[in-house]
């Protein structure tokens, strides 16, 4: 085992997580990242994708060719099966793709499940799948149940690790990371989504790692939030210059009150606008600047050559889940008219 697996607290090898902190110690315990001084990626030794080899047939993919794709964070209500089916429809018409996550401080459906559910309510899904609570055989039997379920692709996830005192007692697995569960989802024959945090410590590794997690077979990259387009600019370039092909898509942030707000900025790893969000908080109507703000970030982000979609990312509102959904309901159908 290489350094990296003997001290990293979720066993990575192809490090360094989302989760370092700005200051380079670990999201799990008060330690410095061992890969933070490392000065290149670690590199995927393969296999991967066959020479001219094409991606599975999907959604999301197809849309992202047009080069304004809009991926919606599906937030919901924990263990409510008639929500999921309202949310969809909700939504219906403002997205090309849902995205659902997995949560640490929070119970979610098994991704098979929610797949079937956002499927038969017509919608289109991408689906979290994270090792942080999973051994290799049930993240293989997840993918096979995946694809019997119809899910239009996964994106693939270490996991961000478990906060203390939640759920005490029960063990974080990382049989895996992200970057060999996108190979093994690649192998399986799905489309396949990898997360990356351009603002997260150390910068300078970040554009080499998702070159990386291409070679293990990805096939799209959903990018964390950052402080402005200008950074995803800089860091999307660096990463075409060394190799990237696959289309990024950016997230921008929704939130139109103060706590959907305050949580993007509590994040290890990610970074939101703070005159931004200092403006959208202080205008007359808190919500109106919110979902003007996000159209002005998904333009901006979406001029940037080799971003082909944007992810509408957060809570959008404190209220209820469905209060942020007909938030990113205005703001996804905004960016629509702009095809």
């Amino acid at each position: 085992m290489g350094a990296g697996v003997e001290t990293c607290p979720k066993q990575m090898t192809f490090g360094p997580c989302g989760g370092v902190r700005d200051d380079g110690s670990c999201e799990m315990r008060p330690h410095p990242c061992p890969f933070a001084t490392g000065a290149l990626p670690v590199p995927w030794p393969g296999p991967g994708p066959g020479p001219g080899s094409s991606p599975p047939a999907s959604v999301l993919l197809d849309a992202l060719a047009t080069g304004r794709a809009v991926l919606t964070d599906l937030s919901l209500p924990p263990y409510d099966e008639h929500a999921v089916g309202d949310m969809v429809r909700l939504l219906a018409g403002s997205c090309d793709a849902f995205l659902v996550g997995e949560h640490q401080d929070r119970p979610d459906w098994p991704p098979t499940v929610m797949t079937r559910l956002v499927t038969d309510a017509g919608g289109v899904l991408w689906t979290t799948l994270a090792c942080r609570d999973r051994n290799r055989v049930v993240l293989e039997q997840e993918l096979a149940g995946l694809r019997l379920a119809g899910v239009d692709g996964v994106l693939c996830v270490t996991g961000d690790g478990r906060a203390p005192g939640v759920r005490d007692g029960v063990t974080q697995v990382f049989d895996l990371e992200g970057t060999e569960l996108a190979a093994l989802a690649a192998a399986s024959g799905h489309a396949v989504a990898v997360p990356e945090s351009p603002e997260a410590f150390p910068r300078e590794l970040r554009p080499g790692r998702l070159v990386e997690k291409q070679r293990a077979g990805a096939h799209v990259a959903v990018l964390n939030h950052v402080s402005a387009p200008e950074q995803v600019a800089s860091y999307v370039a660096r990463a075409r210059g060394l190799g990237l092909t696959i289309p990024v898509v950016a997230a921008v942030a929704v939130f139109t009150d103060e706590r959907s707000a305050r949580v993007l900025q509590r994040f290890p790893g990610l970074h939101v606008d703070d005159a931004v969000v200092e403006r959208v908080l202080s205008a007359p109507d808190v919500r109106a600047a919110g979902i003007d703000a996000a159209v002005e970030e998904a333009r901006a982000l979406l001029a940037i050559e080799g971003v082909e979609g944007v992810n509408l990312s957060g809570r959008g509102s404190s209220f209820d889940e469905f209060h942020g959904a007909q938030v990113k309901v205005e703001i996804g159908q905004r960016i629509k008219e702009d095809r």
